[in-house]
This record gives C-alpha cells, structure tokens and sequence, in this order.
C-alpha cells in the first residue's frame, strides 16, 4: 500500500511547518499544521508560558488523529502534518492502526542551542523559547522514524527527507 500520511515531528522550533510544507508541495499532497487543531485554552497556556500537561495534549491529538482518517477517506494523495508529537504514546494515537507503509514519521533532531536560536529569530509564534527545555524535557526520540538532522538548509532537509522516503509514494 502507498504512503498516505507523513507526520513530520520534532520540538518547538525544529522546522516542522517549514518543513512540512516544503515536502507537501514535492509530494504533490496536502500539508496542515498541528499548532492550528490546538483548542483556545492550549494556546493561551503556551502564550503565558505555560507547559502543556498529558491532559492538555489528548483531545488535540485525537483530532488531529480524526482528520488523518477523514483526509485519507477524501483524497489519494499524500497528507503531511506538522505535529510536536514529543512521546510515543502520542505518537501511538497519531498512527493509529497504520503501519509504516502507510503513515512514516520524520524527527526534525537538533540540539537545544541550535533551535533555540532559530526560535529566538522567529517572529509572532505564541510557542516563547522559555518552554523550549519543557519540549526538550517531555521528548522520547523515536525508535520507529526517519531521523533527520536540522542543521542544514531547508531544502537540505527535504532533499535527505525525499532520498529516504524508500517506499511507494
């Protein structure tokens, strides 16, 4: 079966938008954001520098789950979604029932400083770099992704993204 979801992962910060929407437009698919399923109340906490709690994150990550599912019913192509998805049992709601032929995750890996910096640049994001040692805190890597490392150009990115996307597109 052909590749139906990309979930493109990493902390605040990593490039996951940027990201995503570089290899949505490659692919040829759709791309949406994470940070846009996050009800008021989440964004609010983020803005007043407040951690997200589990109980926060459930009713996000289920919709985002939802809209997995009710894309993948409307559309044949790809779908790529730019989510933090920072442990696994996270990660374990995104994916469902798939399996990696049908929905791959990417890490976007860099160190605290190097995404800090980039975070610090960033203009008009509610996420502050004050909770980036929270997102670095609350991550578990991966053991189950295709782990790309952030510290090269954009296109960079995408261009080690596409080569090891070994799978039918």
């Amino acid at each position: 079966m052909a590749l139906k979801t990309l979930i493109v992962m990493g902390v605040a910060g990593s490039g996951k938008s940027l990201i995503g929407e570089m290899l949505a437009e490659r692919l040829g698919g759709l791309f949406e954001d994470g940070d846009d399923f996050h009800p008021a109340a989440n964004k609010s906490k983020m803005t007043a520098k407040i951690a997200l709690t589990d109980e926060d994150r459930w009713p996000w990550l289920e919709a985002m789950r939802a809209r997995i599912e009710e894309v993948r019913g409307a559309s044949s192509g790809v779908y790529v979604l730019a989510c933090s998805a920072l442990k696994e049992g996270y990660r374990e709601v995104l994916r469902g029932k798939d399996e990696d032929a049908v929905l791959k995750v990417v890490y976007l890996k860099g160190s605290k400083e190097l995404i800090g910096s980039r975070m610090a640049a960033r203009k008009g994001h509610f996420m502050p770099t004050t909770l980036l040692d929270s997102q670095f805190a609350t991550l578990e890597e991966p053991v189950n992704a295709l782990v790309v490392e952030v510290s090269g150009t954009p296109e960079e990115i995408v261009d080690v993204i596409m080569e090891n996307l070994k799978f039918e597109i």
